[in-house]
């Protein structure tokens, strides 16, 4: 099953379950707080980021490929940092690039999301996945100017938390569609070029690892997003470097799941005053 959030023809947004002829079986709410499918048909007009996210976790350095590419050790325990909600970014929004904090450095990164569908504490590992809703494609972009520098502050969620950072979508999909996450093939294609293409099984940590380690001592509310970390194949780790730039078009895909397509835009400037 797919879970979309999307914009009806009068501009209204709903949830819904995706249908064979592209319209949504309207819910009654997000599905990741209890919402329920109602059973009425709606057209869709436009296809949104799949959910309000509770909270965006997300790991770095979660792919060996990754990690040697960058000369970072392999980590013992996961590495955390957080997005704010509101750098989600729509299917087919604009990937903005920074100008008023300016980034010149600004990365792509295809990633595993994971959203999380019941409340879970302390999850173990053998039933970690039973807290997941579904499953969803994220770009995890990066200004790297920011990320390695000490105008970051030593962290890296100034980095990764710029307005429409996070893509997601194009929608959740269920884990009795995708039972395994452990396996799964990613691609990143800018401009039709392909710099990333690796798999889910290179993850360090995997999805019930992460769950587990996420939710020790810690509730992970329903509508909390995991992103799982990025493979190799990012624009920083290339000989030049790759940048983002205005024009762009970027997709990530993840098998299973489908793709995620952003163009490639500059801030808007600050109105005068």
């Amino acid at each position: 099953m797919k879970l979309i959030r999307f914009e009806d023809a009068s501009g209204s947004i709903h949830h819904g379950r995706l249908l064979e002829d592209g319209a949504a079986s309207v819910y009654d709410g997000d599905p990741a707080r209890g919402g329920q499918d109602t059973g009425l048909a709606c057209p869709v007009q436009r296809l949104l980021a799949p959910l309000t996210p509770a909270a965006i976790l997300c790991i770095g350095l979660n792919y060996r490929k990754h990690a040697e590419e960058t000369g970072a050790r392999i980590p013992t325990h996961p590495v955390v940092f957080m997005k704010p909600p509101a750098s989600v970014q729509d299917p087919g929004g604009p990937i903005e690039l920074p100008r008023t904090l300016r980034s010149d450095e600004v990365d792509y990164e295809v990633e595993l999301a994971v959203v999380i569908g019941k409340a879970c504490k302390n999850a173990t590992r053998a039933d970690a996945l039973d807290h997941v809703l579904g499953y969803t494609c994220a770009n995890d972009v990066s200004a790297r100017d920011w990320q390695k520098t000490p105008r970051g502050g030593s962290q890296w969620c100034r980095a990764k938390g710029f307005d429409t950072f996070c893509p997601l979508g194009p929608w959740i999909v269920t884990p009795d569609e995708l039972p395994d996450p452990g396996a799964l093939t990613l691609r990143t294609r800018v401009n039709g070029d392909v710099l990333q293409e690796s798999s889910t099984a290179d993850m360090i940590f995997s999805v019930p690892e992460l769950i587990e380690f996420l939710s020790g001592s810690t509730t992970l509310l329903p509508g909390t997003v995991i992103l799982t970390g990025t493979p190799s194949g990012v624009g920083m780790a290339r000989s030049p470097a790759r940048w983002l730039q205005p024009g762009d078009r970027v997709e990530v895909e993840i098998e299973k799941i489908g793709t995620l397509a952003n163009p490639v835009t500059e801030e808007p400037a600050r109105p005068a005053s």
